[in-house]
């Protein structure tokens, strides 16, 4: 299920260690980078690229299907992809729905000339206003949760076509605050970029040549005309990466971020977050009857001896 975006304060915490230049100030025009969330690109993609050609060779596939939105989680993916294992294996497939913005197909559009990969658009209108048709009222939960389920029905559906794997755009904030939907944008082989903050996703489009556009513009699910993640949390990406990286990565406790500047009440709305979409994070337990439980203590590599393709 897709969740709300947190909302809180969209200032800057006090008494955090901040670049030079004062509160949000940025490594580049294009987007306000936290000091403390910088990565080394270079590093990153080496490690991201051969992630991505292990996992295909694990698999023992040599394509990939990535969804294409026109934002810029979906983007750096593909550029990803095509740096690893070239735009040839890569075919991005375009999802628009009748409310979809405009802005969003022209800057897919955009990426898939850039780097020249095979693409594809597919309308899920026709699924999903029919499926909603003796349902008018639904809500845009729902709704928003269908769509993300469709397009990744499509893809998989592609995936047989193309003979790739499908691969994940979500990023390390989604993930941990829930904002995301199962068996829908959540759904992958493998996913390259699960460990990256949205402010970090900015720093990697940068140095992957991803068109500016996509990079300036406000991060949206496109759910609905207009709507944007930001407004609608009330909290910036910036903030929520850096409560992030204290609360998870650094593991500060309440008190000790609250020390440095953040406010209380979000920190404890955003910890509720993350521990009611645990289970998002999980594999699907399974009640353990046998000696030996698939997932459990019946354990292979993805390639195991005698899984090779006909």
């Amino acid at each position: 299920m897709t969740a709300s975006r947190p909302a809180g304060d969209v200032g800057a915490p006090k008494g955090v260690s901040r670049p030079a230049g004062g509160v949000g100030a940025s490594m580049s025009a294009l987007y306000e980078m936290p000091a403390e969330l910088a990565i080394d690109t270079s590093i990153a993609r080496r490690v991201i690229a051969e992630f991505i050609r292990g996992q295909l060779r694990q698999a023992g596939f040599e394509k990939t299907v990535v969804g294409l939105s026109g934002g810029i989680d979906s983007a750096v993916v593909a550029f990803l992809v095509a740096e690893a294992i070239g735009a040839e294996r890569l075919l991005a497939v375009l999802m628009p729905y009748r409310t979809s913005s405009p802005a969003s197909r022209t800057d897919a559009e955009t990426v898939v000339a850039r780097l020249g990969c095979a693409s594809e658009v597919v309308d899920i209108s026709p699924m999903v206003d029919s499926f909603f048709a003796n349902d008018p009222d639904a809500s845009s939960l729902r709704r928003g949760n269908f769509m993300a389920r469709q397009r990744m029905a499509v893809l998989y559906d592609r995936s047989v076509t193309w003979s790739g794997l499908v691969v994940g755009t979500g990023n390390k904030t989604e993930s941990l605050i829930g904002y995301t939907t199962l068996f829908g944008d959540s759904a992958c082989a493998f996913n390259p970029i699960g460990d990256l903050y949205k402010s970090q996703i900015r720093q990697m489009a940068e140095a992957l040549g991803v068109p500016e556009e996509i990079i300036r513009k406000a991060p949206s699910a496109d759910l609905w005309p207009g709507q944007t993640d930001e407004a609608e949390a009330d909290i910036s990406y910036p903030l929520l990466d850096r409560l992030l990286f204290w609360r998870v990565d650094k593991r500060r406790s309440v008190d000790e971020v609250v020390a440095m500047g953040f406010e209380r009440t979000l920190v404890e709305r955003v910890d509720r977050m993350i521990a009611s979409s645990e289970f998002k994070r999980q594999v699907p337990p399974i009640a353990k009857l046998g000696p030996r439980t698939a997932g459990v203590d019946y354990l292979y590599p993805r390639r195991r001896p005698g899984s090779a393709r006909g």
